[in-house]
Formats: C-alpha cells, sequence, structure tokens
C-alpha cells in the first residue's frame, strides 16, 4: 500500500485504531466525573436542572461508553496479530495489568452501571449516586493501568531480563515507573478538559439557536469554570512532564524542541516555528527566541538540554512529526486558557450568555480538548521510537512476521469498517447533543420520556424525534 513497509503499516494500523479508541474513553473519564457531580449537586439542593442534565449526558455517557468497549477490544487483540515479538518479550508485565484493569476497573463499572443508567426510580437515591461515584472510579482505576502499562514501556524499571523476555521483579517499582505520575496527572485532567470542552461547545451551539433556558446555562456555566481552572492547571502539569522526559528520555525531548546542535554556555533558544529536516540534520525557517528553551526546559538561562546529534540517526524519532504534534497541543492548550480568562471577564460583566462572538469561540473550542488528546498522544508514541520498550526492544523486533499485502489488505478493512460504525455512532451523539436538556421548569415530577422518571432509561430512543429548526437569537434559522 502506497509503498509502505509491512513495519510501517502495523504501526499506522495500531496507530489509526488508537485514536479511534482514545476518543471514547477520554470523554467517558470526564462524563463520569460530571454526572457524579450533577447528582451530588442534586441531592444536596433538589434543583431539578441539575437532574435534567444528568438524565440527558447519562444518554451522551451510555452510548460513548459502549463504543469505547468495542473500539478498545479490537486494538486488544493487535497485541497478539501484528505485535507478537513484543508480547513474547514484554507480557510478563503488561499482560497483568491490562488484566488488572478488567479485575478492578471493568468488574467495577459492570457492577454498577446497570444501576446508573436503569435504577433512577428503582432504587434509593443514597445508591443511584453511589452506583454513579463508583462508575466515575472505575474510568480513573482503568485509565491508571492503561497509563502505568504505556508508561513502563516509556521508562521502564522493577525488571530483569532473563533468556530474552522481560520478569517483573518489583512490581511497585513496574508500576510506580518514573514517567507514571506526570503522565496519569497529564491524560486524567486532558480528559476533564476535553469533556469540559465538549459540553461548553453544546451549550454555545444551543445558545446561538436563542435555546436560552437555566439547563442550557447551567452546564455552560459549569463547563467554562472547569476550563477557567484546569486548563492553567494543564500547563504546570506539562511543565513537570516535560522534565521529567528530559531526564528519561532526552531523544524524545530534543525531537520536541527541534535541537539538533549542542551550544555549550549560550542556553538553548526555543524554536517557535520551523521545519525539522531528518536528512538534512537542521531546521528550515526556524524562528527562534534566544535561550528561552533553556529557561523553560531547565528553569536556568545557560542550562543545556541534548541535541539530536547526540545521538546515532538510528536512535533520533522522527523530529518533523514530534516537533509539529507538540506544538499542536500546546497551541490548543493555550486557546484553551484564553477561553478560560475571557469567560471570567463576560462573567464579571455579566454578558456570559450574549456575547456572540464568545459564543462562537467556545463552539469551534469543542473538538479541541479531542485533538489536543490526539496531539499529545502521537508525541509521545512517535517520540519513543524506534523503541517499543524504551532502550530494550526496537519496534522493527516487536513487529510480527506479517507481509505488506497483509496487512494493506486489513488496514483498509479497518478503515472502512471503523468509519461506516464509529461514524454512525459519533453522528448519533451529534443528534443527542442537538435536542438538548429538557428543562421542567417548575415542575418536581417531569413528564415521562426518554431517561426521565417514569420510563426506562433507553439510551438509543432518545433522539427519536426529529431536531427542529429554531430560530436564533437575531431572528434567523
Amino acid at each position: 500500500m502506497l509503498g509502505f513497509t509491512a513495519l510501517e503499516l502495523a504501526r499506522i494500523q495500531f496507530g489509526f485504531t488508537i485514536s479511534f479508541h482514545i476518543i471514547f474513553p477520554a470523554i467517558t473519564i470526564g462524563l463520569a466525573s460530571y454526572l457524579t457531580v450533577l447528582e451530588a449537586f442534586w441531592l444536596r439542593t433538589r434543583d431539578e436542572t441539575y437532574r435534567d442534565l444528568y438524565h440527558f449526558w447519562s444518554k451522551i455517557f451510555a452510548v460513548n461508553f459502549g463504543m469505547g468497549v468495542v473500539s478498545g477490544l479490537v486494538m486488544a487483540y493487535q497485541f497478539g496479530t501484528n505485535w507478537s515479538f513484543f508480547s513474547d518479550f514484554a507480557g510478563s508485565i503488561t499482560g497483568p495489568l491490562l488484566a488488572y484493569e478488567v479485575l478492578t476497573a471493568f468488574f467495577l463499572e459492570a457492577g454498577f452501571l446497570g444501576v446508573m443508567l436503569f435504577g433512577w426510580s428503582r432504587v434509593g437515591p443514597g445508591l443511584h449516586f453511589l452506583s454513579t461515584a463508583m462508575v466515575a472510579l472505575g474510568t480513573l482505576i482503568s485509565a491508571t493501568w492503561i497509563i502505568a502499562s504505556n508508561s513502563w514501556m516509556q521508562t521502564p524499571q522493577g525488571y530483569e531480563i532473563i533468556d530474552g523476555r522481560v520478569v517483573p521483579m518489583d512490581w511497585l517499582a513496574v508500576i510506580f515507573n518514573p514517567s507514571f505520575p506526570y503522565r496519569l496527572a497529564h491524560m486524567s485532567v486532558a480528559a476533564f478538559l476535553a469533556k469540559a470542552l465538549f459540553v461548553g461547545a453544546s451549550a454555545a451551539w444551543h445558545l446561538l439557536r436563542a435555546r436560552d433556558n437555566a439547563a442550557i446555562r447551567k452546564m455552560f456555566s459549569m463547563s467554562l469554570w472547569m476550563v477557567l481552572f484546569v486548563a492553567p492547571l494543564q500547563a504546570v502539569i506539562g511543565d513537570f512532564h516535560g522534565l521529567n522526559t528530559l531526564e528519561n528520555q532526552p531523544a524524545k525531548l530534543a525531537a520536541i524542541e527541534g535541537h539538533w546542535e549542542a551550544s555549550a554556555g549560550e542556553g538553548t533558544p526555543l524554536v517557535v516555528f520551523g521545519w525539522p529536516d531528518m536528512q538534512a540534520e537542521k531546521n528550515h525557517y526556524a524562528v527562534e527566541i534566544p535561550r528561552l528553551g533553556s529557561l523553560i526546559l531547565t528553569h536556568s538561562w545557560d542550562g543545556e538540554i541534548p541535541a539530536l546529534k547526540s545521538f546515532a540517526p538510528e536512535d533520533r524519532p522522527n523530529a518533523t512529526v514530534v516537533f509539529w504534534t507538540f506544538r499542536v497541543m500546546v497551541g490548543l492548550g493555550s486557546l484553551m486558557i484564553v477561553l478560560g480568562l475571557w469567560s471570567a471577564w463576560l462573567r464579571w460583566r455579566g454578558t456570559l450568555w450574549h456575547s456572540r462572538a464568545f459564543l462562537r469561540f467556545a463552539l469551534w473550542m469543542g473538538p479541541t480538548g479531542i485533538i489536543a488528546i490526539l496531539a499529545g498522544w502521537f508525541t509521545t508514541e512517535i517520540g519513543r521510537q524506534p523503541w517499543t520498550v524504551y532502550g530494550l526492544l526496537r519496534t522493527s523486533d516487536a513487529v510480527s512476521a506479517h507481509g505488506a499485502g497483509q496487512l494493506s489488505i486489513t488496514l483498509a478493512i479497518f478503515i472502512v469498517v471503523y468509519f461506516a460504525v464509529f461514524g454512525t455512532g459519533v453522528g448519533y451523539l451529534m443528534r443527542l447533543v442537538r435536542q438538548g436538556p429538557t428543562y421542567h421548569e417548575g415542575r418536581l415530577q417531569p413528564d415521562g420520556g426518554p431517561g426521565q422518571e417514569r420510563t426506562p432509561m433507553r439510551p438509543l430512543s432518545a433522539a427519536t424525534e426529529p431536531d427542529e429548526e429554531r430560530p436564533t437569537v437575531d431572528g434567523r434559522s
């Protein structure tokens, strides 16, 4: 296929499937915690707005959760089909970590998910809230085990190599490897941000169409508070994560910075933009700020960071890709901080709900949380190359002995099936979002309907009504 080797096709196939998969768990993690907060506020205040929002977002959570499980199963099988030598080499560590996820997170979610989705009028409010909280906890535990496994591949420790295979010697060292805390915090906060931007964009869409009620305003306000406080926190976590990468994966850090030459005693410039050329070993069209790279990465005016030329060519990650995926992530993160600060200013002025420029900005920011997660994931995984297990197993030695023709066929099938199945699923989710929450002003007992107290919670019945065109605030439909 297009002249790619079997190794490149195997990497593309895994990258394609994991890129689809990571979208759904990220939204699931954020929505589960959001639902817990909504139900807690409803129990405390008995404000029906929180209950209306809970019923609305729980339908979206249910569909998203199902797509996440299905896409994850497909990805897991590829460890055996496409990366059998990796499984043989490191399966004694990655296998148990994934099994722990099933035994803890999946069992916890399976035990309480049914009560959460179908038990609103069948169990007491305390038990229902406990079920929602346990599902949210399960999503975080699942992320913990997945990040522990991947972080060990990035910064392995607590092992010995016996007869050509990795053998765990200290499970605490395996799990709490050097990059694990930073990566777990970075990914969890990214999931919360992605959820907040998604919720905020959906509210902005309704406000732009004059669908203005207490429920819409509440979810818009809550999402923007989250962005205001969490986006700057993510920048701080990212700084610590960068320092950890500098210490443990210097080649990745050099590729991220597009830094080719050592500059002893002169400090390292920050390459804001440019085009790293792997063949010429230099940056084209570079825009640099002297010494700022040293200040950011080492917190020192004269600090040195490793240069790509310090590593053999075969040990360098693809700087062209990593350089730009990192900047996409950071650029979008900066826009998130702008969104939060702008919202605070408008809130102070009392015009948060009426600024059409801001509402459009919030709407367009909706997918940026997911895009930033994907860009960060590409930076992490491509930056680890040419290693599958950093410093221990090269990717070229981990791939199964398949031909390029076989992988081309399966990749083409994956692309067609994934866009058909998950494209339909995402389209349905967007239809749910367009319906918006059902707001029952002044009524303690709402009428029956999908997700309400007098009918079962049926996510797939929630978007059966046509999406009616309604006038916007300026009178245009």
